[in-house]
């Protein structure tokens, strides 16, 4: 399908992403919002993210924008950078989706871009170019080092001393970063699975064989824990000592409350025990970064923000164990994986983790299912009480109440909770399910799967 904004910038096949497409995206972002007369430029591993840069620099150059080149970063780094030159920036990344796609996250001054700004830079499409300069840019080879130095600085260096670390870093644009801060703050590392080839990890959906994979590493290696990230490493995947994945919003609820937090944003796909964790308030929103981000806003105060997928955006300046963490309102994977290693302290992770309120999400997704089948099924469960008590039928379960608040979240008369989703932008269609204990969830995942399956091939 074309390009399209989802819930997380401009995505689409590699193929349809022409040098004319970006570069009107590119002209209409600058036309319509506030960069400060420059932007800041990243890009992932991907192998068609360097022809994408260029064609971003030739588009800035015909608007008059500076460009400061950041090379091959991760999301956060980047955004962190062009926070502090008061810039805007964009970065080239498809995230964890596979090679074959690719996509741009826009920046302005204030941070990510909201929903309001992705209209107007679809209604500035078509924007003339102001002129005709050769492109130029200015190059920032220290926007890695920065962003290292943030962590060393607020967590000091023998946070994690005495701890084997692994750390998958396949084709992540942050995994050499994610090496020298780990290493600086004082635990072994360990390299594992390196790729030059483009893997897609999805740290919300993690793979039965890379779970094997992980479980394999952690075993053979001895090792404390083992970290990772998706493609433009601004979502973070920890595993505890047992080689079981620690999910991305259980992260999000530790690194929360080790921070001193007193308001909490998450969409409605997040685990439900962080209503429990003694928050002044817990807010709930559509899944994306763009509707957590608008939320942190509207709250303000000591505030912040995660999704199920573990990014998590801070959002005001907070106390680490050595130093502070200034405000970053963007996905960030270091700061979960970080503080909750930290949180666990000299003894074993698995034991931090079983601290928090007895509730297990788990997620999957069908893939290459068309949003031509998904939407209209959603849509039905959403309309129709009948078609929903069908599917829950197939499920074991029935309806208790429904939240439409983003796809169709049902929570049954036993207490758990199933949650179907299209994505925006992807051909997939989401589930998430909650219950009780980790067998309870994994069993309503495959029956949920397995029901989607056959009625949507």
């Amino acid at each position: 399908m074309a390009p399209k904004f989802g819930t997380s910038g401009l995505r689409g096949l590699v193929t349809e992403l022409t040098p004319a497409l970006v570069e009107d995206h590119v002209r209409a972002f600058l036309a319509a919002c506030d960069t400060g007369g420059a932007i800041c430029l990243g890009w992932d591993l991907r192998p068609s993210s360097p022809r994408i840069a260029q064609d971003v620099i030739r588009a800035a150059a015909s608007m008059d924008v500076a460009v400061i080149d950041c090379g091959a970063v991760p999301t956060p780094a980047l955004a962190l950078a062009a926070q502090a030159r008061g810039a805007g920036a964009v970065m080239i990344t498809g995230s964890h989706i596979p090679a074959d796609r690719n996509g741009l996250k826009f920046y302005v001054r204030s941070g990510e871009i909201t929903k309001e700004d992705e209209a107007a830079i679809t209604a500035a499409l078509g924007t003339t170019p102001r002129t005709d300069t050769a492109p130029e840019t200015q190059a920032d080879p220290d926007c890695g080092a920065r962003f290292v130095a943030r962590y060393l600085q607020a967590c000091g260096t023998g946070a994690l001393r005495g701890r084997r670390i692994g750390l998958y870093s396949h084709s992540a644009v942050g995994r050499d970063l994610m090496a020298e801060i780990l290493t600086g703050l004082g635990a072994e590392v360990v390299d594992l699975g390196r790729s030059d080839i483009f893997i897609p990890v999805d740290t919300e959906a993690v793979d039965p064989e890379v779970r094997a994979q992980i479980a394999d590493w952690v075993a053979e290696h001895r090792l404390d824990a083992l970290v990772s990230t998706d493609g433009d490493s601004d979502r973070p995947l920890l595993a505890d000592e047992t080689g079981a994945i620690v999910p991305g919003d259980i992260m999000g609820q530790i690194t929360a409350a080790a921070l001193g937090a007193e308001t909490v944003v998450t969409p409605i796909s997040s685990n439900s025990g962080v209503t429990a964790k003694g928050f002044a308030a817990v807010q709930r929103t559509r899944i994306g970064s763009p509707f957590v981000i608008a939320a942190m806003e509207a709250a303000g105060g000591k505030v912040v923000g995660y999704e199920a997928n573990g990014g998590f955006l801070l959002g005001f300046e907070a106390e680490g164990p050595k130093g502070s963490f200034a405000p970053l309102r963007t996905r960030d994977c270091v700061l979960p994986l970080v503080m909750a290693l930290i949180a666990a302290g000299p003894g074993p992770l698995s034991a931090r983790v079983a601290q928090e309120p007895p509730v297990v999400t788990l997620a999957d997704r069908l893939q290459e299912v068309s949003q031509e089948a998904s939407q209209p099924f959603v849509a039905a469960l959403a309309s129709d009480l009948e078609a929903r008590a069908t599917f829950l039928a197939a499920l074991g379960g029935s309806e208790a109440a429904v939240d439409l608040t983003d796809g169709v979240r049902i929570t049954l008369t036993d207490g758990r909770v199933v949650h179907v989703r299209p994505s925006g932008n992807a051909p997939e269609l989401r589930l998430y399910v909650e219950a009780q204990d980790r067998a309870g969830a994994e069993a309503l995942l495959q029956a949920g799967l397995a029901e989607l399956r056959r009625r949507l091939g």
